[in-house]
């Protein structure tokens, strides 16, 4: 009998050969990443978001921002329930046949919930994680003005609390005959 994935946890990776159960190395993904995935819904609709965001150990939490209004905030203020991911990919993975065509990945899922943050102090600190992770080479009050309440009111800080996260990784050795990088591509023999 086929196993039956729905009745499964969210979290439970189908391959188990590639989860990455070390959470150590899903915290290195998820604050190494660039850019994260915000999947919401709306009346069973479901509906993705690329943005920036931050992963915030100590709370255990990742913020984003969207503007004050828009698709995003309408579905969180609707339903909380999300799930978020990032991924990497690795190298392209030629084969004999079509089907064995492959490639090296690496990647984080989370579930949980998302809320705006109200408190003025609490998403002036997120936006400012944020600023930290992408601009570490600037500093507040030396190279730029910190978010004033006003600025505040233009944008909607996200926090989404995690409730479960997966990792999955794909990786080859790195000898694989004919393995390259999308985008380089390789000459034809």
């Amino acid at each position: 009998m086929a196993k039956d994935y729905t009745a499964l946890p969210y979290n439970e990776v189908r391959r188990a050969d590639r989860a990455m159960n070390d959470e150590a190395w899903i915290k290195t993904m998820l604050n190494h990443a660039a850019m994260g995935y915000l999947a919401t819904v709306h009346e069973g609709q479901p509906f993705i978001n690329s943005n920036i965001f931050v992963y915030d150990e100590a709370a255990h939490v990742i913020y984003m921002h969207t503007a004050r209004v828009g698709r995003t905030r309408g579905n969180i203020d609707e339903h909380e329930r999300v799930c978020f991911t990032i991924t990497e990919m690795g190298r392209l993975l030629p084969a004999e046949t079509a089907l064995e065509f492959s490639v090296e990945y690496a990647g984080v899922v989370v579930f949980g919930t998302a809320e705006v943050m109200h408190d003025e102090a609490a998403a002036s600190h997120a936006l400012q994680l944020l600023l930290d992770k992408y601009f570490p080479h600037l500093e507040v009050g030396v190279d730029y003005r910190g978010v004033i309440p006003e600025e505040l009111k233009r944008t909607s800080v996200y926090r989404i609390n995690i409730e479960q996260w997966s990792g999955k990784r794909k990786e080859v050795a790195p000898d694989f005959p004919g393995a390259f990088m999308y985008g380089a591509w390789p000459v034809a023999a």
